[in-house]
């Protein structure tokens, strides 16, 4: 497994990885979104890359000095269960510790994967019924990165 900077040559392969987690985890309608934010990504994005496939798929971008949002953390639905989300989190957030410094870190997603974030760190701040689409919620987490400023 390695985890390597996304390159436009990885769009296709990002897209695929998407594309199986439609319609549990993301709506249909976020994929154009998800390709625009390929085509320009907002801050460093990350691609989880086992004997020449992409897996997974991660970034972040800074809001301001003191926050940064992850951004589409995504990995193959075949392969959930499998340790992958934890460790593409993981290496994000050590990779904005030693690029940024900012005191928190917030994400959105859906109620289905909230559970997942809240073990590694992270706290649901708001719950928005219908906010990514009709039908299907959108959480608010925030996790602090420092304890003291």
């Amino acid at each position: 497994m390695d985890m390597r900077t996304y390159a436009a040559a990885d769009k296709d392969g990002c897209l695929a990885v998407f594309d199986t987690n439609l319609p549990t985890a993301f709506h249909p309608s976020e994929r154009e979104q998800f390709a625009r934010y390929l085509d320009a990504p907002e801050g460093p994005y990350y691609v989880l890359d086992h004997d020449g496939a992409i897996v997974g798929c991660g970034g972040y971008a800074m809001e301001r000095p003191d926050l940064a949002s992850l951004c589409w953390i995504l990995v193959r639905h075949d392969l959930h269960g499998n340790g992958l989300g934890k460790l593409l989190v993981f290496t994000v957030l050590r990779k904005l510790g030693t690029e940024a410094d900012p005191a928190m870190v917030r994400l959105h997603t859906i109620p289905q994967m909230a559970g997942f974030f809240e073990r590694q760190g992270f706290r649901v701040v708001e719950t928005l019924p219908d906010g990514i689409a009709p039908g299907m919620d959108r959480v608010e987490m925030l996790k602090k990165l420092k304890v003291c400023p």
